[in-house]
């Protein structure tokens, strides 16, 4: 038998079949439970893949439904003031699939919405976004392909809610040690 993996089929030998009920709630727009999910939601990961096969993850966060749906089709994502490297949103120019995972504070389910994304830099749109007389440069506009609630299982295994599980900030040098100590700045 081989180390790795190499097909669909080595796969799937080695894994049961999903649950019926598992491919089921997996929905092809935005009901109202997933709508109210992204409207309490102030995290978001962002998952895209540029041409190259250059794969990135994005945190983005902001006030409790920063993120808006548009409908059950849509979702719209503004980019708010960050680190400038465009990853994500060069990947999205290059290949417009993204996925997103979405997570409420308290709650151990996530929402994940699979979808294409395309980058308005329309004045009206990014308007509505507005904050504190601050503007987003761009608003990625996703059209959802599919959606879905999923299990508290990772969450709870992580305990990422409970205090008892939270280390000392101290335990970790700060952001500026770390990178002093990698690129000396």
């Amino acid at each position: 038998m081989t180390e790795t993996i190499q097909t669909v089929d080595q796969l799937r030998a080695l894994y049961p079949e999903a649950k019926p009920m598992v491919r089921q709630k997996q929905l092809c727009a935005l009901d109202r439970h997933a709508r109210r999910f992204v409207e309490l939601s102030p995290f978001v990961v962002l998952g895209t893949c540029g041409a190259a096969g250059n794969v990135d993850t994005s945190p983005r966060g902001g006030t409790p439904g920063f993120v808006r749906a548009d409908g059950e089709q849509t979702l719209l994502l503004p980019d708010l003031a960050g680190n400038n490297r465009l990853d994500s949103l060069q990947n999205v120019v290059e290949c417009p699939a993204v996925s997103l995972v979405f997570l409420i504070p308290g709650v151990d389910e996530t929402l994940r919405v699979r979808g294409r994304a395309e980058i308005v830099v329309s004045e009206a749109l990014r308007q509505t976004f507005e904050v504190d007389g601050k503007r987003p440069r761009s608003v990625l506009r996703v059209a959802v392909d599919a959606v879905y609630l999923h299990c508290s299982k990772a969450l709870m295994q992580a305990g990422l809610w409970d205090p008892e599980t939270r280390i000392d900030r101290a335990t970790l040098p700060s952001l500026a040690e770390m990178l002093r100590d990698q690129i000396g700045a």
